[in-house]
């Protein structure tokens, strides 16, 4: 079994083992993402900086879509880049493509 692996900036990559317990607790933002997306790859800068700017309040992850399909399929993942925002293991928003930081930070705050 792989652990998670902990990505500079504090984004942490999950196996779909490691995704519940990640996601049960607090605020978590989950990229769902793959190797080959282009868009995904131009997000990930952003994700780590995001991280960074909402240390304390909100939980980066991601998650490949290709090595861990039941966790996509599960949250009804068609389109990448993905990013589904959990509360205490539940999903309270979701964003699709890729978007400037500072779009994406105010999506963000609202839920703050």
């Amino acid at each position: 079994m792989k652990t998670a692996k902990i990505k500079k900036k504090g984004v942490t990559e999950l196996t779909e083992n490691e995704f519940p317990d990640f996601t049960k607790k607090g605020t978590v933002l989950v990229d769902f993402f793959a190797d080959w997306c282009m868009p995904c790859l131009m997000m990930a800068p952003v994700m780590e900086e995001l991280s960074e700017k909402f240390s304390g309040k909100i939980n980066f992850a991601k998650i490949n879509v290709d090595e861990n399909q039941a966790v996509a399929q599960k949250f009804r993942v068609m389109s990448i880049p993905n990013f589904i925002l959990f509360r205490d293991g539940k999903p309270i928003d979701q964003f699709i493509g890729s978007m400037p930081m500072e779009d994406f930070e105010e999506k963000l705050r609202k839920h703050l």
